[in-house]
């Protein structure tokens, strides 16, 4: 029996010293499914409206419905997470993926449709905290703070994939209209089920003990959905909601401030600055890529005249320079020069949209978009190392999914910045008109990276953990 088992041991020890890299297939094909459903459904607006005969107005809730249920459920996701580890609730949200996925290619009106959108946004919500979840696990099972490039491979498909959604989709519709880009879940979601079963760690249970925090979660719900319903369509006629936002808001910090195990800890959460920088920072960040991957795209198909596939194709180079950025600069453990660079060249793209009009050249047309892949590929990556360094590692499962709320915020901005743009039609005044408020918000990210003198010393502390 000796002679059998020695020469084994040699070969798995290593395995069970170093990072499992058999959960990045799973961890990244989670991460992935919000973020591609959010923006696939750019270059399907126009035909879905065509179908069911739906003004702008009514499809633009395809769009608020996924944000709305992503932006209130990740959060609460994460915290699930936190409490019951990563494997259930990521094995869940991924089973009502391809249930939503399903509902979809059958979906008789467009109300269905948005019901679909709304079980896609609560399924997705599990993927990105059950993986920062796994690798903090990962991290205490092997001593590594930041597992070689793992980070930079979820941030890659978590962030950066977002933009070959137009691509994607367009493909999609041309090969079998509108109701593939539904149906496309439903294999994703078998693959993550599969992948989730053989391969998520049983032993990954919660960081945390204790009840869930349910009242605070309920008035945590009620604010951000009267904040998000307000963003989708503010007018005077919604003035009502932000009243409601405000009452929810103070019981919701009268609520934390006394739990003993509250769902947000206000206490370390406001003591936490940096933090509450970075959340700050994706909010800007992503209202202004947004505003790219709606405005822009809407721009292309209704004044420039191109088709789904063709706005999918010109916006692929934008899906190409993020993938390649990210993957040149995210073993880099600075933080601070990513956002720099990244806020700088996002002002010069939106700049540039300043001077767009239907009669612009193809080649302009990509060179926009090349530039903006920049910004696309360093922010989100930078915004997620930080917070893997400076949240609670016993929250970081609903710290990880309040970033993601911060994404979506940023994204209900750009959608009503876009509506007010655009207005009828997304014509060329509108397109400069939103421009300028991508470049106020561009130029203001700026400004918080350059007075955040806390960025410097990420890069310090990962370096010394991996030591």
């Amino acid at each position: 029996m000796t002679a059998r088992t020695n020469p084994v041991a040699p070969d798995r020890a290593p395995e069970r010293a170093g990072f499992d890299r058999r959960l990045i297939a799973p961890m990244i094909l989670g991460a992935v499914l919000n973020p591609i459903n959010s923006s696939m459904i750019a270059v399907a607006l126009v035909p879905i409206g065509k179908a069911f005969g739906a003004p702008p107005s009514r499809t633009a809730w395809l769009v608020s419905a996924l944000y709305l249920a992503t932006a209130v459920g990740q959060p609460v996701v994460g915290r699930l997470v936190d409490r019951y580890g990563p494997r259930r609730l990521y094995l869940v949200g991924t089973a009502l993926t391809g249930v939503a996925g399903l509902i979809g290619m059958v979906a008789p009106s467009l109300g269905v449709l948005v019901v679909a959108r709304v079980l896609l946004g609560l399924g997705t919500c599990a993927g990105y905290p059950a993986a920062m979840s796994l690798l903090r696990h990962e991290s205490r099972r092997t001593g590594q703070d930041n597992p070689g490039g793992v980070l930079t491979a979820l941030a890659i498909s978590a962030q950066t994939v977002a933009a070959v959604g137009p691509t994607l989709g367009g493909l999609l519709i041309g090969f079998g209209g509108w109701h593939t880009i539904f149906a496309v879940n439903v294999p994703l979601s078998v693959a993550c089920l599969v992948l989730g079963v053989r391969r998520m760690p049983r032993t990954a249970a919660g960081t945390t003990t204790g009840g869930l925090d349910l009242p605070g979660m309920a008035l945590f719900t009620a604010l951000l959905t009267a904040v998000l319903l307000f963003l989708m369509s503010p007018r005077v006629g919604d003035l009502y909601l932000l009243p409601v936002a405000a009452a929810a808001g103070a019981g919701l910090v009268v609520r934390e401030l006394r739990a003993t195990d509250p769902f947000l800890d206000l206490r370390v959460l406001g003591g936490n600055l940096p933090l509450i920088a970075t959340y700050g920072r994706n909010l800007l960040t992503f209202t202004v890529s947004y505003a790219w991957l709606y405005g822009y795209t809407q721009w292309l198909e209704e004044s420039r005249g191109l088709s789904a596939s063709a706005a999918g194709l010109v916006l692929l180079p934008l899906f190409v320079t993020a993938i390649a950025v990210s993957a040149l600069t995210g073993r880099r453990r600075g933080v601070r020069g990513k956002l720099l660079v990244g806020a700088g060249t996002q002002i010069a793209a939106c700049a540039l949209l300043l001077v767009v009009h239907p009669g612009t050249g193809t080649w302009l047309l990509v060179t926009v978009a090349v530039l903006a892949g920049v910004p696309q590929g360093l922010l989100g990556l930078a915004n997620q190392n930080a917070l893997y360094h400076q949240a609670d590692p016993a929250r970081i499962g609903s710290s990880a999914g309040l970033l993601r709320t911060f994404t979506y915020l940023g994204a209900m901005v750009a959608a009503a910045a876009s509506a007010a743009a655009f207005g009828p039609g997304a014509d060329t005044a509108g397109l400069h008109a939103l421009a300028l408020v991508m470049l106020a918000s561009a130029a203001l990210l700026l400004v918080v990276v350059l007075l955040d003198r806390s960025l410097r010393r990420i890069g310090a502390l990962a370096g010394a953990a991996s030591d």
